[in-house]
């Protein structure tokens, strides 16, 4: 029997059809590995279409389920498999980016913990293949379509690291404080002008001395900058700019309706990043499926090199270390594998996240393909991928 090994690729929040790569150039050089590397069966790459991040997760993961099934059982019935549920001729890994790793690993979670109907004739399969039987405990080893494995790229399972943020604060402020400085510096040369030749004042008068107006000069210019009329043209210039911005929300205020209940709907989906005992309990589950229907589970997580090396000891690197990640990391919690990819030319942790599948930014690039070529290689590998032969596929 002919069989197909369907990689299936999920973008994150708001991502699409260009995360793995200008027409899914990472897909498609990802299956010609695994086509070199499994020379019994057909290789294919799907990606899943644009959907939207928005919305509750689990909606989310039903209409992919429905999308994933229409593709499966369309190369099932051009392969004319006999019984698809208990010799499927279709293994699928599930590949996501990101948030497309949750929606995956939330995916075959449900698919293994429906209930299979039982069939007299689907006790035996009569192609000698990969024999099934449902697992203990309520776990469907007869599920459709059949996932051998969920391969997650940078996907923060456990959470996002608080680096991520962290570093991101850290570097804002220090570049604020610089901006800050030169301003001042800026300010002093146009407004502080007219006293820069004088003379430091021999006596210093306490702090709440002030000096008493002077009403002949109060309106004129000074001589340098531009004086009072610049100080009234800034406050000016600021009540203008507020009730401007009060005009234009007023003006616009459905529109602003609109955009929270947008934004607020997007919280939503990625929301369950934050709740951390749900995070735990999905990661123990994909374990659970790894150890007991062997559906591989892994994360080739992103992790800074060369180029985020500080010159100087930051007080963020002193308190969280210098393992630069996305991802939180587990550290007693079984998880599946979790592999570093290292980028040397990222500067921060989201631009190493974002550009995992970009070859001219990410030198790890040939490494990455080799890695997840290895690992489903190790997955696929079984007594379903022995059985087809190359004479099925010619």
């Amino acid at each position: 029997m002919k069989k197909t090994l369907l990689l299936c690729f999920i973008h994150g929040f708001k991502g699409g059809e260009d995360t793995f790569g200008a027409k899914s150039e990472f897909a498609q050089h990802l299956a010609a590995l695994l086509s070199a590397a499994l020379p019994k069966i057909d290789v294919r790459a799907v990606t899943y279409p644009k959907y939207e991040t928005r919305g509750d997760l689990h909606e989310c993961v039903s209409r992919f389920r429905d999308w994933l099934l229409e593709r499966v059982i369309d190369i099932e019935v051009a392969n004319g498999t006999p019984s698809p549920t208990v010799d499927p001729s279709v293994h699928t890994i599930l590949i996501g980016h990101s948030m497309g790793g949750i929606v995956a690993a939330e995916a075959v979670i449900a698919l293994a913990n429906e209930k299979p109907i039982p069939h007299s004739e689907d006790s035996k399969s009569s192609n000698g293949g990969d024999q099934r039987a449902p697992s203990p405990e309520g776990l469907n080893g007869l599920m459709f379509p059949y996932i051998q494995g969920v391969l997650a790229f940078d996907t923060p399972f456990l959470g996002i690291a608080p680096g991520v943020v962290a570093h991101g604060a850290e570097s804002h402020y220090n570049n604020a404080a610089a901006t800050f400085t030169q301003l001042s510096g800026l300010s002093t040369a146009i407004w502080g002008s007219a006293n820069k030749d004088q003379p430091p004042s021999s006596d210093k008068k306490p702090v709440a001395a002030l000096p008493a107006p002077e009403t002949d000069k109060s309106n004129a210019p000074k001589g340098g900058g531009w004086g009072n009329w610049g100080k009234i043209a800034m406050f000016a210039g600021a009540a203008g700019a507020v009730a401007a911005g009060s005009a234009a929300a007023y003006m616009h205020r459905e529109q602003i309706t609109t955009g929270w209940s947008w934004v607020s709907s997007h919280l939503e989906f990625v929301g369950c990043l934050a709740r951390g005992e749900e995070l735990k309990n999905r990661v123990r589950t994909m374990a659970r499926l790894n150890h007991e229907l062997d559906i591989g589970f892994a994360n080739l997580y992103t992790r800074l090199g060369r180029a985020a090396a500080p010159k100087q000891v930051s007080m963020v690197g002193t308190v969280l270390g210098n393992q630069r990640t996305f991802c939180n990391l587990p550290s007693k919690l079984a998880a599946g594998m979790w592999k570093e990819a290292i980028n040397d030319v990222a500067s921060d942790e989201t631009k190493a996240h974002m550009t995992m599948f970009e070859a001219k930014e990410n030198p790890g690039y040939a490494r990455l393909s080799e890695d997840a070529k290895d690992l489903i290689v190790a997955w696929s590998k079984n007594e379903w991928y022995e059985t087809s032969t190359r004479g099925d596929l010619e």
